[in-house]
């Protein structure tokens, strides 16, 4: 048989042919008791093959085609007919297929379109209609085939968002998305790990599952947001000639949760232009909203219109799905490593076969303990669902059982340190080396001389481990105690010695804020590790402040500052060391303490690479530049953000600079800023 990547175009009947058995098999999959051997950005571009092949030979559609049917044709019909046909949407995925999808509009409409237009996220779950009488929910049926469904109406109840009943006695059928968000994913497959089901390799599908499951021992609850309303048993519930935004508005009044509600918001546009920035916007905000979007979705607001255009067999003429860069893909677990980090924790991360993800090649993955391993009923070889979203790591969802291969077996979990060898402590989820500090050595001394903290640069990994192979080095105050003699013998050469010998000299002089963020204290990184510098000023008063006294740092609540105290406390030796070394235990005063300084009490979040003076600034350089300035660095862009500093790039703007804009945040090239600080240059 003829087969084809779902990235290439068709070129004869057979991969037609087979392409079209593909899409079918992965449709049918998805809506019955297995699990598609396809994800949607592998399935789309199946979909979008078969379209651009039929477009080309429209004499040898098969009769069984997916591309003119709700559902590809695999949906479980049912038999409740649907109040109205309640369709699938068209997909567009860029911004010239947007302006192609207005043009089309335009047609149909004989006339530009003046009715303005809505955007709202594209929740990514299952489509259903909920029937509201006399303000009781007395039906739930899925989409079927558009025109029939299947009655689901056991979850009333178990579904946040779609209330069993309303404030008041009122008739209508509200169309909407049933879906997990990812706390509820989470909560689920603990629960059906304990009952000895298979987890959900996804939410989308777990929410699909879930609706048509009536015999299971155990109930999951999920939410729902409403995207449409249509009138019920012939009373009128529906505002006359209303737009698309105001049915929602009567739809939330009566107490249904609408699209609306959701952090991305339902945004009203009059042009389409509008609709993209809005459609950016959304995007920028995707790895922040609590549940999985795969799209947005852009409708002409205006009812007169939205008839006018009418509609297709499959979707509405006046409707189409902006679809998104896939966050969440499948691929291959091809093994798990086993690293001890510098807290001591025996750390899992999968290896995977590479895979493109938002933009980038995923080759690794987060998993988080063995524990979690086991609940997730990981195979070496399995098909896992790979989630990841803007800066966020990539992480493990699940394994998609149903493709598991019959060589498949259980990740193997250490019996022993992988890095030293010795026993482990399993005394919870989070396995340890039973030997603690001495076996997170080599990774607490390379930490303590990264750029972000006291900037050794040279010492690598071989020759850290060099040095404690040694014995020449039992902490990270032992570094500036050797000499050129023992660094060359270490590094292998005696210019890589001398050159470190120099780096280690500079490096005595590091603010106290790089000097106790190299100490690798617990929730005490860079930026935290400046608020506490810069609130003590010296280590004596770092090492005499108790709990309360920590809590008046920003960021440092009640549950942190005991055991930072604690930490610091068994630090002592260290510390003690470090001062006999002649390390610097101060941190400068800068215009900040004043309340001076051109940033005083503003917050400057950078993105993307500096130029102009700038040129050369990395985060760390930037960060410590804001404070000089008098000013606070952040990470994020939200509403107390004062400037962006974003180089100017061709292309779409970044995530940071389109939320931005939304938020009325100024941005700044790098060239502006550096003549904002120019006088803390250098």
């Amino acid at each position: 048989m003829t087969t084809l990547r779902a990235d290439e175009a068709l070129s004869s009947h057979a991969q037609y042919e087979d392409a079209v058995r593909r899409a079918r098999e992965a449709a049918a999959a998805y809506y019955g008791d297995g699990d598609s051997a396809l994800d949607d950005v592998t399935y789309d571009r199946l979909l979008r093959a078969v379209a651009d092949w039929e477009k080309d030979h429209p004499g040898q559609v098969l009769p069984d085609s997916p591309t003119d049917k709700v559902g590809a044709g695999a949906a479980p019909v049912g038999d409740v007919a649907h109040t109205t046909r309640l369709l699938s949407l068209d997909n567009v995925f860029a911004p010239d297929e947007l302006s192609a999808w207005g043009v089309s509009l335009e047609r149909r409409l004989g006339r530009p379109s003046t009715g303005g237009f809505t955007v709202e996220p594209k929740m990514d779950g299952a489509a259903i209609a909920a029937r509201y009488r006399a303000g009781r929910l007395v039906q739930i049926v899925t989409r079927g085939d558009g025109s029939h469904g299947e009655d689901v109406s056991h979850v009333i109840g178990t579904i946040d968002g779609l209330p069993a009943e309303l404030p008041r006695p009122v008739t209508f059928e509200v169309r909407g998305e049933v879906l997990f968000t990812q706390e509820q994913f989470e909560a689920a497959n603990a629960v059906r790990a304990a009952h000895g089901a298979k987890v959900f390799s996804n939410p989308r599908n777990g929410a699909s599952g879930t609706l048509r499951a009536k015999d299971r021992p155990y109930r999951l609850p999920m939410a729902f947001w409403a995207y449409g309303v249509v009138d019920l048993d012939g009373e009128s519930f529906l505002p006359p000639g209303a737009t698309h935004a105001e049915l929602l508005r009567a739809v939330e009044d009566a107490g249904v949760r609408t699209t609306a509600a959701t952090q991305a918001g339902l945004h009203l546009c009059e042009t389409l232009d509008e609709a993209q920035r809005r459609v950016d916007g959304i995007a920028a905000m995707r790895a922040e909203l609590p549940f999985g979007i795969d799209g947005v979705v852009i409708k002409a607001d205006a009812a007169e219109e939205q008839a006018a255009a009418g509609f297709g067999s499959r979707y509405p003429h006046w409707a189409v799905a902006y679809k998104l860069p896939p966050v969440e893909r499948r691929t291959k677990l091809l093994g798990v490593e086993w690293k001890v980090g510098r807290t001591g924790v025996i750390a899992p991360r999968a290896v995977l076969e590479p895979v493109e993800i938002d933009g980038s090649v995923v080759t690794f993955a987060t998993l988080h303990n063995p524990a979690d391993i086991r609940r997730r009923d990981l195979h070496l070889t399995d098909t896992v669902t790979i989630y990841k979203a803007g800066d966020i790591i990539p992480r493990v969802q699940a394994a998609v059982a149903e493709l598991r291969l019959d060589e498949a077996r259980p990740v193997p979990l250490p019996e022993h340190c992988p890095e030293c060898g010795g026993d482990i402590d399993r005394s919870q989820e989070r396995w340890r080396c039973a030997k603690g500090a001495a076996c997170r050595l080599p990774a607490a001394i390379l930490y303590a001389a990264g750029r972000d903290q006291l900037d050794i640069d040279g010492l690598g990994e071989r020759c850290v481990e060099a040095l404690v192979a040694a014995g020449d080095v039992a902490d990270i105050a032992d570094l500036f105690t050797l000499g050129v003699d023992r660094l060359a013998v270490a590094s292998g050469s005696e210019k890589r010695g001398a050159k470190l010998a120099e780096q280690m000299a500079a490096a005595r002089s590091r603010p106290l804020s790089r000097v106790f963020c190299a100490l690798g204290i617990l929730g005490t990184g860079r930026s935290m590790s400046r608020r506490i510098a810069a609130h003590f000023r010296t280590m004596d008063a770092i090492r005499a402040a108790d709990a309360e006294a920590l809590r008046g740092v920003d960021g440092i609540g009640a549950e942190k500052a005991p055991v930072v105290v604690q930490q610091i406390a068994e630090l002592a030796p260290v510390i003690g060391k470090l001062v006999a070394a002649g390390v610097n235990m101060t941190e400068p005063v800068q215009d900040e303490a004043a309340g001076q300084g051109p940033l005083a009490g503003r917050t400057v979040v950078v993105t993307g690479r500096m130029t102009g003076p700038l040129d050369g600034y990395g985060r760390t350089d930037m960060a410590a530049l804001i404070e000089k300035a008098g000013g606070r660095s952040g990470s994020s862009v939200n509403a107390a953000t004062h400037y962006l500093v974003a180089a100017s790039a061709g292309g779409r703007p970044s995530s940071k600079a389109v939320k931005a804009q939304q938020l009325g945040v100024e941005v700044l090239t790098p060239e502006a800023f550096a003549e904002i600080v120019a006088d803390h240059l250098g």
